[in-house]
């Protein structure tokens, strides 16, 4: 029987392995994987937008983190940011036309790339795996 290795260890792995061929990916069209995590949350909703404080909550990341995600999606004009009409000190960000085509782009070239890491699975397997995956995500948030 094959040695089992610590399940931590190979999520990581796994990890670091689909954002890297992601990256890789997006390159074609200057975007990061956390960058297309953004596109996608601002995506969803084109016309209020989101806080620069929502998007920190959503991707794990800290307020530096996020701002320089947004401040590198606005200088190529994916995303633009606007004060919040109930408070002015709050930043708001929404994403433009040029970033919702991007997203379109970025997707199947994240969908090409999440189809290479399951090359070799059955379907049936495929359906265990996300089920598997998302009991797990719900019990480390």
């Amino acid at each position: 029987m094959p040695e089992q290795k610590p399940c931590g260890m190979l999520i990581k792995q796994i990890h670091d392995a689909l954002e890297r061929n992601a990256n890789n990916a997006l390159r074609n069209i200057d975007l990061t994987m956390a960058q297309v995590g953004v596109l996608l949350q601002l995506k969803s909703r084109p016309e209020q937008g989101l806080t620069l404080k929502e998007l920190e909550k959503i991707l794990h990341v800290a307020q530096s983190t996020a701002a320089g995600i947004v401040a590198r999606l606005e200088q190529k004009g994916f995303v633009e940011g606007f004060g919040s009409l109930e408070d002015k000190r709050v930043k708001m960000v929404r994403i433009t036309t040029a970033g919702i085509k991007c997203c379109l782009t970025a997707d199947d070239d994240m969908k090409q790339a999440e189809e290479a890491m399951l090359t070799g699975l059955t379907e049936a397997e495929r359906i265990l795996f996300n089920t598997l995956l998302q009991k797990v995500s719900k019990n480390v948030k």
